[in-house]
């Protein structure tokens, strides 16, 4: 554990001295390729730094935050696109808009503040997420179905328990209102709805403005509005899906098995449909479907598809138990310091 905090430590250090250098040298670079050449290398370095980790936990989070997300923000950011335009008034903010999936609030007097922060719902969330730790100890016992549902809830819950408060407390810090990573997934209505408005927000944003608007602006001049649009969500969906396969690769150091990007396109295929569908207008005139029943089958078919695709590799690898196994770690080793003192 002390080796991995070394490591931790040293990463983090790196990244903030190149996000600086992004926000001191880059920001003074004309707009466009130029600027891109710039913040090129500090892209390629954060595709490097996951790889200091041998901890699930260290690896995934520094692959979300830095690979995935800080590096399209700064690519971005070289056009002055994205989260990180304009740019922050200080270093320290620009830091972390860039290096934490979080997002400043346009306006937030027109909206409701998304920074109250609800004890007796994350209370909740703690509870569940001990009692998913402690039945991974049974896992040997339990049918794969319910190996697979453990391991949505697991990951859905350990987000909201790490991301939630993260969010709170750089708010305050940063004094200003930031917007949710979250908004209740499990009340999506449409794949749409739950992709877009619901699950992991910031990540849609920054592929929203990274990958979604090129890609239809470039396939609307030989394709229709329509067929640009699909084109649209499946490139993004295919893009989430490597970057996916890209993190369980610094986890596992495994050769991918594609999987993961099968599902992500998947859902992106039927995403791009669903829009297409509900365009017509022909399920409003002709099926219309109960809220109720369309969020049964939006979380049916995330979940269908997730059990099929998503987690099986979650469960070969031994993934989550390594997760489990080191939060229950880490909490015994906080635990000894303490006493300690």
């Amino acid at each position: 554990m002390e080796e991995e905090l070394k490591n931790f430590i040293i990463v983090w250090i790196s990244a903030i001295i190149s996000v600086s250098y992004c926000y001191y040298i880059s920001a003074n670079i004309k707009t466009g390729v130029l600027r891109l050449f710039s913040v090129l290398p500090i892209c390629g370095l954060f595709f490097v730094l996951p790889l200091f980790f041998s901890s699930v936990h260290f690896s995934s989070s520094t692959a979300f935050y830095l690979s995935e997300m800080a590096s399209l923000k700064l690519i971005l950011f070289a056009f002055d696109q994205g989260p990180l335009f304009p740019v922050a008034p200080n270093l320290i903010q620009f830091v972390c808009f860039t290096c934490f999936p979080i997002k400043l609030q346009r306006n937030p007097k027109s909206q409701p503040s998304q920074n109250h922060f609800h004890k007796r719902a994350f209370a909740i969330k703690i509870m569940i997420f001990g009692v998913v730790l402690h039945v991974y100890n049974y896992s040997h016992f339990l049918p794969q179905t319910v190996l697979l549902g453990l391991c949505f809830l697991h990951l859905y819950v350990e987000l909201e328990i790490l991301l939630g408060p993260l969010k709170v407390l750089l708010s305050m810090a940063l004094g200003c209102d930031l917007e949710p990573q979250f908004n209740k997934p499990y009340l999506a209505t449409s794949l749409q709805d739950f992709w877009g408005r619901r699950w992991n927000l910031m990540v849609s944003s920054v592929l929203r403005s990274g990958i979604y608007n090129p890609v239809r602006c470039a396939c609307q001049r030989p394709m229709n509005s329509g067929w640009a649009r699909f084109m649209g969500y499946l490139v993004t969906f295919l893009v989430s899906g490597l970057f996916h396969e890209l993190v369980y690769f610094y986890i596992t150091r495994e050769t991918p098995t594609w999987e993961v990007t099968l599902f992500f396109v998947l859902n992106g295929v039927c995403t791009g449909t669903e829009v297409a569908v509900k365009r017509t207008g022909f399920l409003r005139r002709w099926w219309p479907v109960r809220s109720s029943v369309s969020r049964l089958l939006t979380m049916g078919f995330v979940v269908v598809t997730g059990g099929l695709l998503f987690f099986p590799l979650f469960i070969r690898s031994g993934m989550m138990e390594r997760r489990a196994n080191e939060t229950l770690f880490f909490l015994d080793f906080v635990k000894r310091k303490f006493s300690i003192f």
